[in-house]
C-alpha cells in the first residue's frame, strides 16, 4: 500500500459484523480479508453447527490451520480473537441461537452479510428451500431486531434469474410469492412436492436458482424498512492472489470440471466453445461485496429501489468455454496429477447426441468393465458409484455451458471507479488485468496442491505416470479400431456366405430351374 488511509478500513474500525456462511468456500475468503485488510474491526460474530462429531471450538481451530489463513497466521495473529461464534444453524427456529446470544448480536451488530446457502444444484426443493430461503427469513427477521443496523448484504448468484436473457442490477418479482413457497413446502410431504416441483419451478433448471430467485424477492419486501442490499456473484472460481494464487476448497463448477479431466474421469462434456464463459475469481468477488457493503451503509440518503450489484465481469475481460478447454489442457499436460484413471484427452462436444455417444463408450463402460473386473477379484467396486455421481453433476452444469447470458454490471463498475487512495488496491477488481494462461496455470496448480494434496515435489513422478497413460491409451484405441474392423471384415463375410445361400436356394426351386430353361431354349 502506499500509506493512503482507506476510506472502508476507516468505516469497518470498532464495528461488529455478524456473517452467515463463513464455513464456506467464499465465506472463509470473506473472513480472511476482512480480518486482514480492515484490521481495527472490532468483531465478527459467525454462526456456525457442530459437524460430522466435530465441536465449534475444533471446527474454527480446524479451518485456521487452512494455509489460506498464513498471512493472519504470521502478520497479525490476534486478529483470531476477534473472531466469536456462536453455536447455531440457519436451519433452526431462531437460528438455534440461545436467548443471550441473540440480544448480544441485537445490541452490538451493526452489519450483516448472508451467504449461507446451499451450493448442490441437485437438491430436492424442499432442502433448497429450507436453507436457501427460509434460512433467509430467519436472518432477516435476526436483522429487525438490530438497533444499529447500517447495511444487511445478501449473497445471491448473477444465475438466479434464468429466464432474463439480458440480467439487469435490479430486483425481478417471482412469479410465485415466496412466502406461498414456503408455505407450500411446510405442509406438502416430500413425495407429493417432487411430483409437482418440475412445474413449480419452471423454467429453472434445479432448485438451487430457483430458490435464490424467491429469496431475492424476498429481501425486496423488507426493502425500504431495513438497509438491504443484494449482491450477484456468477460461477466462483480460484483467486488470482489472495489469500493465495489458485486457492480453492471445494470441486463445485469448473473447477471439478478441471480436476475430473486431468485424471482422465471426464472425457466427454456437452458445451457450446463459442459462448462465453461468466466466472469470477473469489478474491475479486470478495472484493466486490465488501465494497458493496461500504458503498450502501455510507449512503447519505436511500435509494427508491433495493440496491442490485451483478458481481460479474460483463465485457470487461470476456473468455470462452472453448478457450478455458484449449488453455488448460495444455497446462495440465505440464502438470499432471500422480493418480489417475486415464490419460486425460477429453474433449466438449456442441451436440447432445455426439456427447452421449461419447459417455457410453468412455464413460460407462469402462466403468462396467472396471467394476467387473473388482468383482472377479473380489474386490469393493466403486466406478459405477462414482460414474453416476459425475454424470449427475455434469448434467446439471450443462445447462450454464450450452446457454448464455449477458449481465450489466455497470453499477458495480461505477463503484469500483469510486475508490480512492489505497482502497484502489486493497479491494482492486481488475478483471481486465487477469492473464488466462497465468490464471488457468494457478487454479490447476492450486487443485493440484490444495484440494488433491499432492506435493509439487510429485511432478516428474506424476510426468511418468502420464506418458505411460498415453501408451495404454493408444494401444487401447488401435486394439478398440482393429476389433471393429475384424468385426466389418466377419459380418462381410458373414453376410456374403448367407446371400450365396439364399441364391442357391432360390436358383434350385423348381420354377426358378423352369425359368431359366426357358430363357436357355429361347437363345
Amino acid at each position: 500500500m502506499n500509506g493512503s488511509k482507506s476510506e472502508i478500513g476507516e468505516f469497518f474500525a470498532g464495528r461488529s459484523l455478524l456473517i452467515t456462511g463463513a464455513s464456506g468456500f467464499m465465506g472463509k475468503v470473506l473472513l480472511e480479508k476482512l480480518l486482514y485488510s480492515c484490521p481495527d474491526i472490532h468483531q465478527i460474530f459467525i454462526i456456525i453447527r457442530p459437524k460430522r462429531g466435530k465441536t465449534v471450538e475444533a471446527r474454527i481451530d480446524e479451518m485456521f490451520k487452512s494455509p489460506m489463513f498464513h498471512r493472519l497466521r504470521d502478520e497479525r495473529p490476534g486478529a483470531f480473537k476477534k473472531l466469536v461464534p456462536f453455536n447455531g444453524d440457519v436451519l433452526q427456529e431462531r437460528l438455534g441461537l440461545t436467548e443471550a446470544a441473540q440480544k448480544r448480536l441485537e445490541d452490538e451488530v451493526s452489519v450483516v452479510i448472508h451467504s449461507a446457502a446451499t451450493l448442490r444444484l441437485e437438491s430436492r426443493l424442499k432442502d433448497a428451500v429450507e436453507m436457501n430461503l427460509i434460512g433467509t427469513y430467519r436472518v432477516l427477521e435476526l436483522a429487525k431486531q438490530i438497533k444499529n443496523l447500517k447495511v444487511f448484504v445478501h449473497v445471491s448468484t448473477a444465475f438466479c434469474h434464468v429466464d432474463v436473457p439480458v440480467m439487469e442490477e435490479k430486483v425481478y418479482e417471482s412469479p410465485i410469492s415466496p412466502l406461498d413457497i414456503m408455505k407450500m413446502c411446510d405442509v406438502m410431504d416430500e413425495e407429493t412436492l417432487d411430483i409437482i416441483t418440475p412445474r413449480v419451478m419452471n423454467p429453472h433448471p434445479n432448485s438451487y436458482t430457483y430458490s435464490k430467485r424467491l429469496a431475492e424477492d424476498l429481501v425486496n419486501n423488507y426493502f425500504p424498512k431495513l438497509p438491504v442490499c443484494i449482491v450477484r456473484p456468477s460461477i466462483v472460481t480460484p483467486a488470482v492472489k489472495e489469500p493465495l494464487p489458485g486457492w480453492v476448497d471445494n470441486l463445485n463448477g469448473p473447477v471439478g470440471l478441471l480436476v475430473g479431466g486431468s485424471k482422465g474421469v471426464i472425457r466427454s462434456m456437452h458445451c457450446k466453445a463459442e459462448y462465453l464463459a461468466e466466472l469470477i475469481p473469489v478474491d475479486y468477488a470478495i472484493n466486490g461485496i465488501i465494497v458493496c457493503t461500504w458503498k450502501v451503509a455510507t449512503m447519505k440518503e436511500r435509494t427508491k429501489e433495493l440496491p442490485v450489484y451483478n458481481l460479474t465481469q460483463g465485457k470487461t475481460n470476456v473468455v470462452s468455454w472453448g478457450k478455458i478447454l484449449e488453455v488448460g489442457r495444455g497446462i495440465a499436460y505440464q502438470y499432471p496429477y500422480t493418480m489417475m484413471l486415464w490419460y486425460p484427452d477429453g474433449n466438449i462436444r456442441s451436440s447432445k447426441f455426439v456427447h452421449n455417444l461419447y459417455s457410453v463408450f468412455c464413460h460407462w463402460l469402462p466403468a462396467y468393465l472396471i467394476d467387473g473386473l473388482l468383482f472377479i477379484f473380489g474386490q469393493k467396486r466403486f466406478m459405477i458409484r462414482v460414474q453416476t455421481k459425475i454424470a449427475t453433476g455434469l448434467e446439471v452444469l450443462q445447462y450454464f455451458t450450452t446457454r448464455q447470458w449477458h449481465f450489466k454490471n455497470d453499477k458495480l463498475l461505477a463503484l469500483r471507479e469510486e475508490l480512492k487512495g489505497a482502497d484502489k488496491e486493497m479491494f482492486a477488481m481488475p478483471f481486465e488485468e487477469v492473464n488466462i494462461e497465468h490464471y488457468m496455470k494457478d487454479c490447476i496448480l492450486g487443485a493440484r496442491h490444495y484440494l488433491m494434496k499432492e506435493d509439487p515435489a510429485s511432478l516428474p513422478r506424476a510426468r511418468r505416470t502420464l506418458k505411460m497413460m498415453w501408451l495404454l491409451d493408444r494401444t487401447v484405441t488401435l486394439l478398440f479400431y482393429l476389433f471393429i474392423a475384424w468385426m466389418i471384415v466377419s459380418s462381410s463375410e458373414t453376410l456374403r456366405g448367407i446371400l450365396d445361400s439364399i441364391l442357391d436356394t432360390f436358383s434350385s426351386a423348381p420354377i426358378f430351374q423352369r425359368a431359366i430353361e426357358k430363357t436357355d431354349s429361347s437363345l
